[in-house]
């Protein structure tokens, strides 16, 4: 029961993970109920400190949610089924992801001072620093899919042309830590996340723990 409506538009180009999101739709209708939107989903824990957040928040496989204030606008869902369903619903979603192909050359270095148009981007694991500008229209969608871990301090991702940042994707092979940026877009990690400080729009899943501190906002894509 994993609901990502806005992401749907996102993942036109992984025709997969949009038939898996139609799936959990129809599962949690037939159920009687809403399906769920997760900003924050980790595996075994999730940590938040002094940050703002909206959105659910899910721990699938134990209770392990630490909130030290933080202002959270959405439910905790701490080892229930529905976390479990959810991330389940993430593993195969990360993993279509990981099976699909990109267009173009891999990008390297530090994405500063790039503009980059709609599509499918295979990134390389050099740490991200300056700003990046995504520009496409409102029904454009990026992925980027970062070959080991997706880390970064003063990455500043600013959307244009009227894109929208959960129609971005930033699938990571290895964790995810971003500290003092400006994210913008869903992060599917393939380890931990750990975000410090700045702040961030789109969804927060990892397959292990994660770890906000310090976060101004995280807002998550939720209909």
């Amino acid at each position: 029961m994993f609901s990502l409506p806005r992401l749907t538009a996102t993942l036109a180009v992984v025709a997969s993970f949009g038939a898996l999101l139609v799936t959990a739709r129809n599962s949690a209708a037939q159920s009687g109920g809403g399906a769920l939107s997760f900003a924050i989903l980790g595996g075994p824990a999730v940590t938040c400190t002094r940050s703002t957040t909206s959105g659910d928040v899910g721990v699938a496989s134990s209770t392990a949610f630490t909130n030290t204030g933080c202002s959270i606008s959405g439910n905790i869902h701490a080892g229930d089924a529905l976390a479990a369903q959810a991330y389940n619903d993430y593993l195969g979603a990360y993993n279509n992801i990981a099976a699909t192909s990109c267009s173009g050359a891999l990008l390297t270095g530090t994405l500063a001072a790039r503009t980059l148009a709609p599509g499918v981007y295979c990134v390389s694991a050099e740490a991200k620093t300056g700003t990046l500008t995504l520009n496409g229209p409102a029904t454009g969608s990026w992925t980027f899919k970062v070959a080991g871990a997706f880390t970064g301090t003063s990455f500043f991702v600013v959307m244009a042309g009227g894109g929208q940042a959960c129609n971005v994707i930033w699938w990571s092979e290895a964790a995810a830590t971003q500290t003092d940026s400006d994210i913008k877009g869903n992060i599917l990690s393939g380890a931990g996340l750990t975000l410090t400080r700045g702040s961030f729009v789109g969804r927060a899943l990892a397959k292990a723990a994660v770890t906000l501190t310090d976060v101004r906002t995280l807002s998550g894509c939720v209909s």
